[in-house]
């Protein structure tokens, strides 16, 4: 398993007239935290733009359990737990300043190439760098 741990700072244009971090921006608190999962093990979207690779979400389900409020302190813990074929799943959990868990959240990406955008099976260079880190 390979873990990515992300810290975010809720900015006041986040929250909604209620106060709450508004429900849509945990879709990108976890691109954040994908992003930086994957850069933690060598790969940059650089990277996979240069062997033209997309990675799009193709799924995404997120359970609710308390809200996060402006300019409270969340760490987004993301966790990889398999060797891909043609898709990642991510799993992240979401943390309050307290350590309190706020949500968690499955968000599945699928390989594509740039050029058909056809799916595709995941690059050898992908898995043998993630391979390096989960059979450790």
């Amino acid at each position: 398993m390979i873990v990515s741990k992300s810290k975010i700072r809720i900015r006041y244009d986040e929250v909604d007239k209620m106060g709450y971090v508004y429900h849509g921006n945990y879709a990108k608190y976890y691109h954040i935290s994908r992003t930086e999962l994957l850069r933690k093990i060598g790969i940059s979207d650089r990277e996979l733009e240069t062997h033209d690779i997309l990675l799009p979400v193709i799924e995404l389900n997120i359970k609710y359990l308390k809200p996060v409020f402006y300019d409270d302190i969340i760490t987004i813990r993301t966790s990889l737990h398999n060797i891909p074929t043609s898709r990642m799943i991510f799993h992240h959990e979401v943390r309050s300043n307290t350590n309190e868990i706020i949500n968690q959240a499955t968000s599945t990406v699928a390989f594509v190439d740039i050029n058909t955008r056809k799916p595709m099976k995941a690059p050898q260079f992908i898995v043998n760098k993630i391979k390096s880190y989960i059979e450790k």
